[in-house]
């Protein structure tokens, strides 16, 4: 089982979901991207570090340093429940393969199911194909 799918596992049983994971320095530096619904405060990425420090310990998970923070308000959007969760929010899309000579999209996400997202760009809906999303991140309204 890779270290993902182990996070994504282990996350909800403390009451939190896993956003991203990002290792950097040769894999020696782990970064960890937790949510939960009403926000997450620093408490809650010690709790979350703590548990994690003895959980790779058992699973033998090989880092030197780890981190465990929120996501930020230009949160990554990886999962259906990512897009689902943020319908009506503005967001930034980079496809795979472009579609009719474009790969960026910047638009409202109307809509996600497993196989189209549909995201309203200039009062225009335009529907990209799931599968093909390489990134998409938030865009915050400040």
């Amino acid at each position: 089982m890779d270290l993902l799918e182990l996070l994504d596992r282990t996350l909800p049983g403390l009451g939190y979901g896993l956003v991203d994971i990002e290792r950097s320095n040769h894999g020696k530096l782990l970064r960890v991207f937790i949510d939960k619904p009403e926000g997450v405060t620093v408490d809650d990425c010690a709790l979350v570090s703590n548990h994690l420090i003895r959980f790779f310990q058992v699973e033998g998970i090989d880092y030197d340093r780890l981190e465990v923070s929120s996501p930020g308000l230009d949160r990554p959007l990886r999962k259906l429940k990512d897009f689902q969760r943020f319908v009506g929010e503005k967001a930034t899309v980079r496809m795979n393969m472009a579609l009719n000579g474009q790969r960026n999209f910047v638009g409202i996400l109307r809509d996600a199911d497993e196989e189209k997202l549909k995201i309203e760009i200039d009062g225009a809906l335009v529907s990209l194909d799931m599968a093909d999303i390489r990134k998409a991140r938030l865009i915050p309204e400040i």
